[in-house]
């Protein structure tokens, strides 16, 4: 059950960042998830040194932190894609 909430909440996290970012016409749902949960990964490098906290998905500090990595990695993107982070 907790695999499906991680899928969820990505790609709700990864929805969000990609409005944000406003690439959300460019990305489908498989990608938003793909976002969300790699920028989930990535924000907790960054931001927490690897301690995020994984065993309740539904904690607001760990969805903005999600939203935070998702929002990162699409600026990435971007920078690398188009030359700007939009």
């Amino acid at each position: 059950m907790g695999f499906i909430i991680w899928i969820v909440i990505g790609g709700i996290v990864g929805w969000l960042a990609s409005l944000v970012m406003r690439t959300d016409g460019q990305q489908g749902i498989l990608l938003n998830i793909v976002v969300g949960i790699v920028g989930a990964f990535i924000a907790s490098l960054i931001i927490s040194k690897g301690n995020i906290n994984t065993s309740n998905p539904l904690d607001i500090t760990n969805i903005l932190v999600s939203l935070v990595g998702a929002i990162i990695l699409l600026g990435i993107v971007n920078l690398i894609r188009r030359g700007s982070v939009r």
